[in-house]
């Protein structure tokens, strides 16, 4: 059964939290006694129904202040497929937490209240989501009880964010009409809209074809760890060398010939072993060890690829960076340690081409730094070589996460744009 990473966005009040609680209360992934808890706080606020955003909202902030803060993370599963949500919060100032939950979703979906429409905060989701490329996206109008179920209300709002969206790279977008309060096409299709002839969210999540969305042309494997038993008992064992890491691209299968970097040296795959055993193939996103035909000197950080298809060897890198330090500041002569699949090095900021008014989409090339929360264009120098592809072709070997030397806590998280 495969799993649907999706990220849920939208603007304070516009229904999150309640469209999350629908979805696990409709489809029955949670207990009586959470169900209780969440009945007995409505009964306690003088709430006249069961306020299912309560079942999400689980720091004790959010729940005083009726606001998403921190990326909260939630699991269900349907008899197709399984879940992982990143509810991930609206307010501006909470940008990296948006693009901490989004960066690893197949899906986002971005809420919309029927009676606002598309607001700033919506533009803004819909870019963020679209910069680092998840695959498809959701437009949730919510509140369509308070609209009276209207279509006209609804096709305005398609017309106006589908112009919008014509401006970004949204490359699978879907309009679905919802009430998450009352449950109108979230499981199941909603006899207040017999206009809407589309599937109900839940059936759209539960179908939306995720398998072809990962590089599967690419291989790509960096290397985590390299395994050999010191204190194995049989000469078997004591002989095994393995290499294990994560399939970031392209299918790997025993027999296949590979190349080293940075060595260039080419051997062949004789084996892949997972925990449950040997497979066949491996492809993103496999955790798996690689037993080779040659004795090559590998180590954490090296990449193994096609011979006549290998990342880019770069030392000079432009990327899109969204900033996350608080009282740090990116600017350039910056001094910071890269981590970019399973390899480290030190990087200097060159220069900062633009910073991004993530609003307007605005570059405003006169910037000096980059504060919290803040996106824009940065050139990056390397200390040794770092084995990329653009983010546009690979999420895995296209991102990378930037960290303070001082305090070893992750202040940026970027996506590379070009390399050489």
């Amino acid at each position: 059964m495969d799993i649907l990473r999706f990220a849920t966005a939208g603007s304070v009040d516009d229904g999150k939290s309640t469209l999350i609680g629908r979805l696990l209360f409709d489809s029955k992934a949670i207990f009586e006694d959470q169900l209780e808890a969440v009945e007995r706080t409505s009964r306690d606020r003088g709430t006249e129904y069961t306020d299912l955003s309560l079942l999400t909202d689980g720091l004790r902030a959010e729940r005083e202040q009726g606001i998403t803060i921190d990326v909260a993370y939630r699991y269900f599963a349907t008899p197709k497929r399984k879940f992982i949500i990143a509810d991930t919060p609206g307010h501006i100032q909470y940008t990296r937490n948006m693009v901490t939950g989004a960066s690893t979703a197949d899906l986002a979906i971005i809420l919309i209240d029927a009676r606002k429409g598309v607001l700033e905060q919506s533009r803004r989701h819909a870019f963020l989501t679209t910069l680092l490329r998840v695959p498809h996206l959701v437009l949730a109008v919510n509140k369509m009880d308070l609209v009276d179920y209207s279509e006209a209300r609804f096709e305005e709002i398609r017309e106006e964010f589908t112009a919008f969206a014509s401006k970004l790279n949204a490359s699978d977008l879907t309009f679905i009409p919802i009430s998450a309060l009352h449950g109108d096409n979230v499981v199941s299709r909603s006899e207040n809209m017999p206009w809407y002839e589309g599937s109900s969210l839940l059936h759209h999540l539960e179908n939306v074809h995720i398998a072809s969305d990962r590089n599967l042309v690419d291989v790509r494997f960096p290397v985590q760890y390299v395994i050999r038993p010191h204190s194995a008992t049989s000469q078997e064992l004591h002989d095994y060398r393995g290499y294990a890491g994560q399939v970031a691209g392209g299918v790997l299968k025993p027999g296949d010939e590979v190349l080293h970097l940075p060595s260039g040296l080419t051997t062949t795959i004789t084996g892949i072993d997972t925990f449950d055993g040997p497979v066949e193939e491996a492809f993103a996103p496999m955790s798996v060890t690689l037993r080779l035909g040659d004795d090559i000197d590998i180590s954490r950080g090296d990449m193994i690829c096609r011979p006549n298809n290998q990342p880019q060897a770069a030392q000079e890198i432009d990327a899109m960076i969204c900033w996350m330090a608080d009282g740090l500041k990116l600017q350039p002569r910056s001094k910071l340690i890269i981590k970019h699949t399973t390899r480290t090095a030190r990087a200097l900021v060159r220069d900062l081409h633009y910073r991004l008014d993530v609003n307007t989409l605005h570059r405003d090339e006169s910037a000096t730094a980059l504060g919290l929360n803040e996106i824009g264009r940065v050139a990056l120098r390397t200390t040794q070589p770092l084995f990329v592809d653009d983010y546009a072709r690979n999420r895995l070997t296209g991102g990378f996460i930037l960290i303070d030397e001082a305090t070893n806590g992750t202040v940026g998280a970027g996506m590379i744009v070009d390399a050489r």
